[in-house]
């Protein structure tokens, strides 16, 4: 098995060089960036012109025009769609199992999402788009080789994936639905599937703190050299292996005791920022002290595998511009405009916040994603570099203060730095003026030492929130000016695992969950105050069990 492995390492590393070499060579793709991807969309339309919906748009006489009058022809043909304008499509394709409809094919593979814009959706997976998700997991892989990870020393230790469940549910049409992760990692075969945990058998496990156990148990005995998923689920999983080496009599104190190979850190799903300090004195014993060797953060979403981290240290992450897939950029405020603008790579300005609109190698057509990114780096300067900052739907303008996701996050971030206090998940939302209270936003967070929080401490904390908000965005700076819009914000402390509880709740407990930063009504802020109560609650009556007992 350990030849296998190393044989399988030392492949993959010969087979990525010239990858690596291709990918920092930042000017050529700087400057073939639009012509790439006008070739990604010319295949698209190519493989799909005879399905119904590339009959109907008029995909083959599209395909023809020259490469100045194609992009053009395309969005004249196709509007922009959300999931629920394009659902008749997909449930041609999923209910009725009706080869043909957006892509070639009967597509068999579905990924079920929560999403948080338009609720629970069925994303179709093809087999062109599963290889559109491996070359960008290889290209993940390239990325570290360039930041300096020996990948065939990698591969004869183990990667450790913190995904969803792969057991998958068949329907009587014979087509399948479940986690993108499960279905990515039942198509992956030996040998690659040696240096994969957890195994199968436990890969399979659907109750999540369940497989949790099952997993940190399996992990803790093995030779973990990367590790595959969001820092949130790896936190909660060192929690657990603390717990488990604990009851044994062998506590730990840092991650590098019991994985000291451990060099790669692939994440994405949340900015990483807010959970740095935990990672930090997770691995290394301190706050301040050393992180994971080498991270490569990813944007990945069940539509499309968008971007990976190409420079190391920068938050910018770079557009996979030749993985089959086409991307546009509407501008955030027209993105509810019948006539909204759309941009390609060539035409995007650094500092404006787009939505994303993209055409990908499973029937997606013009298909609004729900992502919201400001763009660092353009061509022709460079590869298009972008950062996630929110959703479309999440954010919060109750009063006026258009608050986005990367406005609280960066907030969040700043305050835990300068006040010292090590925090875990939040989330934001506005408080209401009820003839009591003034209007103003609720940061609810959990902390670190939330039970010995002093009130000095959440004053401090709230007040870098607080001028960290209004230095980056003027619409709350106006409306705090001399209180007169809104109060300063209120900081709620939670105990770390308040959130995961509240997920746990809600059946959104698992590797690819993620908790919302805002939300423009209280709905979930409210949600997760009520799941810490009944923990307040139950942690009482337990305390005053265990005196009746002893008394």
């Amino acid at each position: 098995m350990a030849l296998t492995s190393a044989l399988v390492g030392v492949g993959v590393k010969t087979a990525l060089r010239h990858r690596a070499r291709a990918l920092s060579n930042e000017a050529q793709w700087g400057r073939s960036a639009s012509a790439i991807q006008q070739a990604q969309l010319r295949w698209l339309l190519g493989r799909a012109g005879t399905t119904a919906f590339g009959a109907k748009h008029r995909f083959a006489k599209i395909r023809n025009h020259t490469k100045n009058d194609l992009v053009r022809a395309f969005r004249d043909a196709v509007p922009i769609a959300g999931f629920s304008q394009f659902k008749p499509w997909l449930d041609r394709m999923r209910l009725e199992a009706e080869p043909d409809v957006a892509w070639p094919g009967l597509v068999r593979d579905w990924a079920q999402t929560s999403g948080t814009t338009e609720g629970e959706k069925y994303v179709p997976i093809s087999r062109d788009l599963l290889a559109h998700n491996r070359k960008a997991g290889l290209d993940a892989i390239a990325h570290a080789m360039r930041f300096g990870v020996d990948i065939a020393w990698a591969f004869r230790g183990k990667a450790l994936v913190l995904g969803g469940s792969s057991a998958l549910v068949e329907e009587d049409n014979g087509l399948r639905w479940g986690d993108l992760s499960g279905i990515s990692t039942r198509l992956m075969r030996w040998p690659f599937s040696a240096s994969i945990l957890p195994s199968r058998e436990i890969g399979l496990i659907g109750n999540w703190p369940t497989k949790l156990e099952r997993m940190a148990r399996e992990a803790m005995g093995a030779d973990i050299r990367w590790i595959n998923g969001m820092p949130s689920w790896a936190l909660r999983l060192l929690e657990k292996m603390h717990d488990i080496a604990a009851s044994h009599g062998a506590p730990f104190e840092t991650l590098k005791e019991v994985w000291p190979n451990l060099t790669l850190f692939v994440h994405g799903g949340v900015r990483y920022e807010p959970f740095e300090r935990r990672m930090r004195e997770a691995w290394s014993g301190s706050p301040d002290g050393e992180d994971i060797p080498v991270r490569v953060e990813a944007y990945a979403a069940s539509e499309a595998f968008v971007a990976l981290q190409d420079r190391k240290g920068d938050p910018g992450l770079r557009l996979n511009l030749d993985h089959r897939v086409y991307y546009e950029f509407v501008p955030l405020e027209e993105v509810e405009r019948n006539d909204a603008r759309a941009f390609d790579v060539a035409d995007v300005e650094p500092g404006q916040r787009y939505a994303i609109v993209l055409t990908n190698c499973s029937g997606l057509w013009r298909f609004l994603l729900g992502d919201v990114v400001e763009f660092d780096t353009v061509p022709p300067d460079g590869p298009p570099r972008l950062r996630i900052v929110g959703r479309v739907r999440h954010f919060m303008n109750a009063f006026g203060e258009h608050i986005i996701v990367d406005n609280i996050e960066r907030a969040a971030v700043e305050a835990q730095r300068e006040s010292g206090l090590t925090i875990g998940e939040f989330t934001a939302a506005p408080v209401y003026p009820d003839g009591k209270q003034q209007a103003r936003i609720e940061l609810a967070v959990e902390f670190a030492d939330a039970a010995t929080l002093t009130a000095a401490q959440r004053e401090r904390f709230g007040s870098i929130l607080d001028a960290s908000l209004q230095a980056q965005n003027m619409d709350y700076a106006a409306k705090r000016r001399d209180d007169a819009g809104i109060a300063p914000p209120c900081i709620t402390p939670l105990p770390i695992g308040t959130f995961h509880a509240w997920m746990a709740s809600e059946g959104k407990l698992g590797g690819q969950h993620k908790c919302p930063r805002c939300a423009n009504n209280r709905e979930i802020i409210d949600a997760v105050h009520a799941v810490a109560h009944r923990a307040t609650l139950m942690a009482e009556v337990k305390h005053a069990n265990d005196i009746y007992s002893t008394s």
